[in-house]
């Protein structure tokens, strides 16, 4: 069990390298290669009600705040990724005593922030730069996340007849949340055969990707196969985690491209 714990550990750091390699790659590219992504920067705006002194009434209003260094965060994606890893490889036996467990803080906890920052930068390829449904979206999506930490907070040593779903289901409700917000504006027109093929490629790869994630967990506390063994459950998410971010990342780096 220790040895196996051991690679577990350097599998971490390998994964967290890939992820590295990668992100460099894309913030080159980003900022001094390709012009067209280095000049997308979505403005966010702030929306409010303003007095109109001539109609006597509120009207609404807005202003930009700021623009969005989309390439550069899309980077970040990635970066958060790698320094997760090496953060879990460097924590040594307090890593491995969460493993132990059957916990891994870390893994939420980066899930949170890397993925909310993903998911914002998806809205905004649809059109949603409000800063405060930004804001929310974010936070929405961190909330997903941190669900299953609790979920394995709660379940910690469980056995399989009494595993607490509540925070998984609840999880699950919260994360289809920014996809109502994007799907809204996404179909906004109705002209469904107007939608670019990049579009439909980030909307079937997020869908499967928020799946594959989920089911994992649900192997893990269903005990089936293979996840009996919490470390299997682990390396699969560690697989899952530079996969679907590795695809999904460059699908919108280089969606920012389309027209």
């Amino acid at each position: 069990m220790e040895i196996k714990l051991q690679k577990l550990r350097r599998f971490n750091l390998i994964m967290g390298a890939i992820h590295f390699v990668q992100a460099v790659a894309m913030l080159f590219l980003a900022t001094s290669v390709i012009q067209k992504i280095a000049e997308f920067q979505p403005t966010i705006t702030q929306n409010y009600l303003t007095f109109n002194l001539a109609t006597k009434s509120l009207e609404p209003a807005g202003k930009a705040i700021f623009t969005l260094p989309f390439g550069v965060l899309v980077a970040s994606f990635l970066f958060i990724s790698a320094l997760a890893h090496l953060v879990i490889y460097l924590s040594g036996e307090t890593y491995l005593n969460g493993i132990r467990a059957g916990i891994n803080k870390f893994r939420w906890f980066e899930y949170a922030l890397s993925s909310s920052i993903m998911i914002v930068l998806i809205s905004t390829l649809f059109g949603i730069y409000d800063i405060a449904s930004l804001v929310l979206i974010f936070a929405v999506n961190a909330s997903m996340n941190l669900f299953g930490l609790v979920m394995e907070q709660l379940n910690s040593g469980s056995e399989k007849q009494n595993v607490k779903w509540g925070p998984f289901v609840w999880g699950s409700i919260a994360g289809l949340a920014p996809w109502v917000a994007i799907l809204l504006y996404m179909f906004g027109t109705g002209n469904f055969d107007m939608v670019p093929w990049f579009v439909w490629a980030i909307v079937g790869t997020y869908f499967v990707a928020f799946n594959t994630f989920p089911i994992n967990m649900i192997l893990q506390y269903k005990r089936v196969g293979k996840w009996k063994d919490y470390v299997y459950g682990e390396r699969v998410y560690i697989v899952l985690s530079l996969v679907a971010k590795s695809f999904l990342a460059w699908l919108v780096l280089f969606g920012a491209m389309q027209p």
